[in-house]
């Protein structure tokens, strides 16, 4: 006890001496608004006339970013003006007509129109409703646009404006009666009509009525010639599509015109979670509204095809899916259940992602996933009949993910033309290119290999695709250029890191955000070929580093692997101090967010750990940064190798980290600290619980601590559903392990946190509270979310992580 009160006397000296070296880095310096480090741009986007190179940049430390822009031509960046930014449509946010000649787009709630030779543009609404996804529709003789929920199209050729769909928000039994809008006498009285539905009885008293009396029979000559002639003046009246009480999206329309498809969603009843505000500006606690817990119910969804032609609506019917009534096969650990559904196997709902038309036929392609997300269908749709024909089915006994469902676009898929259509799929584990012929059923795969097609473009000459691949090493991403019809793709970038890469509309330049693991993202421009010496690429920004930045020469980390416990190979990344403390201690970092890649060659996000350890490398620390099972940038059997167990393969590859440190770089097995957030929080709880004496010191910041009170989105998919999987919730959540703490625990949590509520962790403090444990500490943040945002707060939180580790990892 006298040791450990002079160690924590001698402490403040010890820190004061370190932080008072000329250029040493501090927790304060660390955690200031990061634009103290300068300023990286972002969010590049060329506009559609492809004149311009469009980016989010600030060079001037203002409270906000700016809209910058280049030209091919003149490189030096110049800060937008309103005027320009009027203009300067970005290319990703406009839908171009078949020949590409023109242009459509919203701006500020209205819909535009523009030539890609003259340059002009033509606004074609000024409403004060917003109108919103203008395309080109019916052979480019019209822009179909979203207005009110409501499906309308403006004609190009006469600029006359037509409503084609009526959502309404009455029952299925409301009808609608069309407004007389033509010339000439009303409508007669429907006291003069003949009756809808009309009985014989009634049908042959009418006639024998007309047959007596010629003044009858005089009368409704007149007023048949009036209904025909009114007929020439009235309009049709346009359909109505009750809701009844359901939410439309996804209105999409066939490229000739004929037909809608639209999904309706049902929203589900069920209780929220509420999280308190104690600091506000009314002096009152108040409530704010968060997410429902897994296993809540789902919304449930319904796709419709409206035939405009035909004047028909009709809902698209799932169970002719291939493998809509599947079992997952994690029921079978559960045999009475299992028995019992397969006797009575129903329908599993489907959420029904896009649905993208052909250029010229009737068909189009819904790409549709099963709620529990073990299958993803691309089915081609008849327009006329509703048929669907299964294109392509990825099952996963785990769960469906990887770059092909969660990449950037969002939606890796298209058509090449009418008979072809090209999607990613993580079919051989691994996400790669694929075209098929929707009429042969042919599936082609353009790429292959054990590595990841991150991101794919078909380019707007429709002669290449454009992919950015970790082909080279997991840890690096380049552009390459591969033919439509398949074969070698060309490599055009160059530079080692990770170049996030946009082709300019011509397709003869590409705009690269660039970064390498110690320098920030920074701009580059390059013609669009395989770079040499006269085409490399030019830097065109120099402000991602401040001179005071520039004063600290940080680390380039080692990208290493070793061998884990069932001789899978894991990466990541390894900083080694030159002179290590005398006690040789070792500190391992665990990302966050599960399925993401932090060991490889780029800038990370994580910048501030990533600074952090390099103060602990300073003094005297090797920090270890690991790619766990069920990180992102290494394919589907290691994504899902935490399925049902999460503290299971990921929290061995951070013990069997642990053991590399002291068996390859001989680090003090007694000294190793762990530490992450969120994801990272929950594995440092679940190692200081079920791995004691592993770990001397652990801080799990914002952590999971009990996987049922988490969202369904992210957690269903990995450990099912509560109720059916308790054996997975059971073995993955902290708080069940919680009397096995040992070692030293400092537990950080922002109280307004929405993503992993402070319930949680007040749940668990509970828990040890009870089990009489006193060798941990709770800090708590009150106005902090779960991504900190005041530097206050991560400087506070930082300084007891460096505490902790300088408290117990060199005693």
């Amino acid at each position: 006890m006298k040791k450990l009160l002079l160690l924590a006397l001698l402490q403040p000296a010890l820190i004061l001496v370190t932080y008072a070296q000329p250029g040493a880095l501090t927790v304060e310096k660390i955690m200031r608004d990061p634009k103290w480090m300068g300023t990286s741009p972002s969010n590049l986007q060329w506009t559609a006339d492809g004149k311009y190179l469009l980016f989010n940049w600030n060079p001037e430390k203002a409270a906000a970013d700016s809209l910058y822009y280049i030209t091919p031509t003149a490189t030096t960046p110049q800060k937008s003006t309103g005027a320009f930014r009027g203009t300067a449509v970005a290319d990703d946010q406009v839908r171009y007509n078949a020949p590409r000649d023109q242009y459509t787009y919203a701006y500020e709630g209205d819909i535009y129109l523009a030539s890609v030779k003259t340059g002009l543009h033509r606004r074609i609404t000024k409403t004060v409703v917003q109108e919103s996804n203008p395309q080109f529709s019916f052979n480019d003789h019209k822009i179909v646009y979203t207005r009110d929920q409501n499906a309308w199209a403006w004609d190009v050729q006469t600029g006359e404006t037509t409503q084609l769909t009526n959502f309404t928000t009455g029952s299925a039994t409301t009808t609608a009666t069309p407004a007389f809008t033509g010339r000439g006498n009303p409508p007669p009285p429907a006291a003069n009509r003949p009756a809808v539905g009309a009985t014989k009885q009634e049908k042959w008293l009418q006639q024998e009525a007309l047959e007596n009396s010629l003044v009858l029979e005089r009368r409704k000559q007149k007023k048949d010639e009036a209904d025909s002639m009114l007929k020439q003046f009235r309009e049709k009246a346009l359909r109505a599509i009750p809701l009844e009480g359901k939410i439309v999206s996804q209105l999409t329309i066939s490229n000739n015109g004929r037909f809608i498809t639209y999904r309706l969603t049902t929203a589900p009843t069920g209780k929220t979670t509420i999280v308190p505000s104690y600091v506000t500006e009314s002096g009152f606690t108040e409530d704010l509204s968060a997410r429902t817990k897994v296993g809540a119910t789902l919304p449930s969804q319904e796709l419709f095809v409206f035939d405009c032609e035909k004047d028909t609506v009709f809902a698209i019917k799932t169970d002719s899916i291939p493998g809509i009534r599947d079992l997952p096969g994690y029921l079978k650990d559960y045999p009475t259940v299992y028995k019992e559904k397969s006797q009575h196997a129903s329908l599993r709902p489907v959420n029904f992602i896009n649905t993208t038309w052909s250029p010229t036929s009737n068909y189009a392609v819904v790409e549709a996933r099963a709620q529990d997300n073990k299958d993803r269908w691309f089915l081609l749709l008849d327009g006329e009949t509703g048929k669907l024909t299964l294109l392509d089915r990825q099952h996963d006994d785990a769960w469906i993910s990887g770059p092909s469902v969660n990449g950037f676009p969002a939606f890796n898929a298209g058509w090449l033309n009418d008979q072809n259509f090209w999607f990613l799929s993580e079919a051989t584990g691994y996400s790669h290119l694929y075209t098929i012929n929707v009429t042969t059923k042919e599936k082609q795969a353009l790429t292959s290999g054990t590595y990841e097609v991150l991101k794919t473009e078909l380019g707007p000459g429709r002669k290449y695709f454009y992919l950015t691949t970790n082909e080279v090493h997991p840890g690096e991403q380049h552009l390459y250029r591969l033919p439509i019809a398949g074969g070698k793709a060309e490599r055009l970038t160059t530079l080692t890191g990770s170049n996030l890469a946009n082709i300019s509309p011509d397709e003869k330049w590409i705009a690269i955000l660039y970064s390498y693991s110690n320098k920030p993202w920074e701009l580059y421009l390059q013609p669009n070929s395989p770079a040499t010496a006269k085409t490399k690429p030019v830097q065109i920004t120099n402000q991602a580093q401040s001179e005071e930045f520039k004063s600290y020469n940080w680390r380039d980390p080692e990208v290493i692997t070793f061998t884990a416990r069932d001789s899978a190979k894991v990466y990541a990344r390894l900083m080694r101090p030159a002179q290590p403390h005398t006690n040789k201690p070792a500190v391992i970092f665990v990302h966050g967010a599960g399925y993401l890649q932090n060991a490889h060659k780029w800038w990370s996000s994580y910048f501030r750990e990533y600074m952090f350890h390099n103060l602990l490398v300073d003094n005297g620390y090797t920090v270890l940064d690991i790619d766990y099972r069920g990180s992102a940038g290494y394919g589907r059997d290691w994504r899902t190798g935490i399925y049902r167990y999460m503290g299971g393969k990921d929290l061995d590859d951070i013990e069997d980290g642990a053991r590399y440190l002291v068996q390859q770089i001989g680090v003090n097995p007694k000294h190793i600290g762990v530490y992450g957030g969120s994801y990272g929080g929950f594995i440092t709880l679940m190692a200081l619980f079920k791995k004691p004496t592993i770990f001397e010191a652990g801080a799990a910041l914002r952590p999971v601590t009990d996987w049922a009170h988490y969202n369904h989105g992210y957690t269903s998919n990995i450990l099912n559903e509560p109720f059916s999987d308790s054996l997975a919730y059971h073995r993955s959540s902290p708080i069940n392990f919680a009397s096995q703490l040992k070692d030293h625990l400092l537990i950080c949590h922002g109280m307004v946190d929405v993503n992993v509520h402070f319930q949680d962790v007040v749940r668990l403090t509970q828990r040890l509270i009870e089990l009489g444990k006193d060798n941990w500490e709770l800090a708590v943040y009150p106005m902090e979310d779960h991504g900190f945002v005041e530097p206050e707060s991560w400087t506070d939180e930082y300084k007891r992580i460096f505490r902790l580790f300088e408290t117990w990892l060199k005693k």
